[in-house]
């Protein structure tokens, strides 16, 4: 497929995904949303990808918010289904069993916001600015804000910044656990690259499994999580990376995972 509003690359084993839409700010019509559903298609049967980072092209935006260009005169059934859609995207996202990380470059408003909060992990650039600012149109957050913020930050500080429409800095989203580390801009691809290489040193049979125990675990109560846990960490001792990765440690050596 060719792409008009995303760029697609793939270096040693990661692959990036950039939000390419400058006179917009990076802002997500649907056929941006349908772009990034394909990209997704692609490196979730590419073999050779272990790590996804999305970010924002240029400096100013990660995604500036769904294209309210696009949505001023959607009437309530095209509505539902542009927010069906966007859920549908960011879920895959959500579910995929490669790690995401999102680079956040700029502002992630909105649907740029929500973009994020369905990758994995978040790191952000000194500039970077989040924010949920729907109510000052009219309407609510509609690809997962409503959903994802809550689980991430916490019920009321979710409800605040949702109700407000306020805009935060990378600082307090750092202080709020919005994202995990914040850095310079000129170095925030480097330490993408840096996590996911980190990633990609490790049992990835591994990874998957502890994304998926996470996930199942944080909508399930205890005991539906542990058990999960249980069987996921069980089946790791029938991979040849649990046996390479014991036997290393004990032979005091790096592991050699061939990811069986």
């Amino acid at each position: 497929m060719e792409f008009k509003n995303i760029k697609l690359e793939l270096n040693e084993g990661v692959s990036l995904i950039a939000i390419d839409r400058p006179k917009s700010l990076n802002a997500l019509n649907l056929e941006t949303l349908k772009e990034i559903d394909q990209a997704l298609e692609e490196v979730k049967e590419n073999e050779e990808v272990k790590v996804v980072i999305i970010t924002g092209a240029g400096e100013k935006a990660f995604v500036a918010g769904a294209d309210i260009s696009e949505m001023k005169d959607m009437n309530p059934l095209k509505a539902k289904e542009f927010a069906e859609f966007g859920q549908k995207v960011f879920r895959k996202i959500e579910l995929m069993k490669k790690p995401v990380i999102a680079a956040v470059n700029g502002y992630a408003l909105g649907g740029g916001c929500e973009l994020a909060m369905a990758c994995d992990i978040r790191i952000a650039s000194h500039n970077a600015k989040f924010g949920q600012p729907e109510v000052g149109l009219g309407i609510i957050p509609g690809f997962g804000g409503t959903q994802r913020l809550p689980r991430i930050v916490g019920v009321s500080k979710a409800k605040e910044l949702i109700y407000t429409g306020d805009m935060i800095d990378a600082e307090e989203a750092l202080r709020i656990g919005l994202v995990s580390k914040v850095v310079e801009q000129e170095k925030l691809l480097e330490e993408a690259y840096n996590i996911a290489k980190k990633i990609m040193s490790k049992g990835m049979i591994a990874v998957r499994l502890a994304k998926e125990a996470i996930n199942i675990g944080i909508n399930a109560d205890i005991e539906t999580g542990m058990s999960y846990e249980a069987k996921a960490f069980a089946v790791c001792f029938a991979t040849e990376d649990q046996k390479e990765g014991m036997a290393a440690f004990l032979e005091k050596r790096a592991p050699k995972f061939v990811d069986k």
